[in-house]
């Protein structure tokens, strides 16, 4: 259940939400679980950003951006400079907004592997939800490889797969991977609704068909299926609404 300052979230008008954050509320609502936001506001940011992160994670599907291991990963020289141990520094004379958006915009120009492509995902929406002036503020420089991420990008982290919503970062382990493949000990994922995940590399999938997909990576005559992890993992909402308060008059309306 939802508690707001010890009141419901009874005033929030269902249709003037989009279907990713109505499935958020509705869940949060449904929950036996208690919520606990300090303002409306606070809610409302929540649900934006856990749309935006949806929204993101489709975007780069949809951005021809390959999966590639650190050895082989590449990216635009015109924003980023890669590092020698296959990461992205962004370049000094560039905006932070600009080089995330040009990975969406010319994703062929770049490789990585699946856990930087959702710290991409996580800048992306966290920019499409704050704007460009408090994001260019907040992060930067940027550095992209594997799960570094700028301090102000916080994450929460729990441990019950049954209380995840679109927008949350999830994990489907192989624990009998190929040693020939590492790369391939499992997937991370961003939750897009109930039973849908996007993870790069394998794209937009149910969870079966994920699991379908690690086990045909795993050691010879194998039997140990893959499976969905119970870590969850989400960015702090409150905190990144306050620092982007802070960052800009940026304030969410629904």
């Amino acid at each position: 259940m939802l508690q707001i300052s010890g009141n419901d979230a009874g005033d929030i008008n269902p249709f003037a939400l989009t279907p990713v954050e109505r499935e958020v509320l509705q869940g949060k609502q449904n929950s036996p679980v208690v919520y606990q936001y300090d303002s409306m506001d606070s809610l409302r940011f929540e649900l934006r950003l856990r749309d935006r992160t949806v929204n993101a994670a489709r975007m780069l599907q949809d951005s021809r951006a390959d999966f590639a291991v650190f050895r082989n990963s590449r990216c635009n020289p015109r924003y980023w400079t890669r590092t020698e141990n296959g990461g992205f520094q962004m370049n000094p004379d560039v905006r932070p907004s600009d080089a995330i958006n040009d990975i969406f915009q010319n994703g062929e120009n770049y490789g990585f592997e699946c856990a930087t492509a959702i710290v991409i995902v996580l800048y992306k929406a966290v920019l499409d939800t704050i704007g460009e002036q408090a994001f260019n503020k907040l992060f930067n420089p940027l550095y992209l490889r594997d799960w570094n991420h700028d301090g102000d990008l916080w994450f929460i982290t729990t441990h019950n797969k049954n209380e995840s919503y679109p927008g949350d970062v999830m994990y489907f382990r192989n624990p009998d991977f190929d040693r020939e493949t590492p790369e391939w000990q499992g997937e991370n994922v961003v939750k897009l609704s109930d039973n849908l995940f996007f993870g790069h590399g394998i794209g937009i999938e149910t969870g079966e068909q994920i699991i379908s997909a690690l086990n045909r990576m795993r050691e010879p005559f194998s039997s140990e299926s893959a499976y969905l992890d119970d870590l969850v993992v989400h960015p702090n909402f409150q905190h990144l609404r306050q620092i982007a308060a802070r960052g800009s008059r940026f304030a969410v309306k629904l």
